[in-house]
């Protein structure tokens, strides 16, 4: 969090969100360390290498999802982004895996929303033109 307040003239990007426990089932440590994180306006998040955070051969989607939820909780769709962590992903699972799991979670939100999550965050933080 120190070099995170000594950052607030730029806009950081947390990867794969913060690499939490997947594994283990443990969120509630990692919620509490991202949570004064989240609470700047300048920190955007990635949702990025979480199946090579859970177990690489018995993952489920159920043991990912309360980590989204959480993300989603903290940083909202607009500062929160797709990311497919390919080709490290492989380890863990194919890439039409992880973007399914993005993209299941996305549908219960808006368009807008998932829009954001899926591209618009991304193009805002990087500065790029989808023109």
């Amino acid at each position: 969090i120190e070099l995170v307040k000594q950052c607030e003239d730029h806009a950081l990007v947390i990867d794969h969100l913060a690499k939490p426990y997947i594994k283990d089932g443990e969120w509630k440590s990692w919620k509490k360390a991202l949570t004064p994180i989240a609470e700047r306006e300048y920190v955007y998040a990635k949702l990025s290498g979480l199946v090579t955070e859970a177990d690489w051969k018995n993952w489920n989607e159920q043991q990912i999802l309360p980590f989204i939820e959480i993300a989603l909780e903290l940083f909202g769709p607009n500062r929160l982004m797709f990311g497919s962590d390919w080709p490290v992903c492989l380890l863990a699972g194919e890439y039409e895996q992880v973007l399914g799991i993005i993209e299941r979670f996305t549908d219960k939100l808006s368009i807008h929303e998932k829009k954001q999550i899926m591209g618009l965050t991304a193009t805002k933080f990087y500065g790029i033109s989808l023109s």
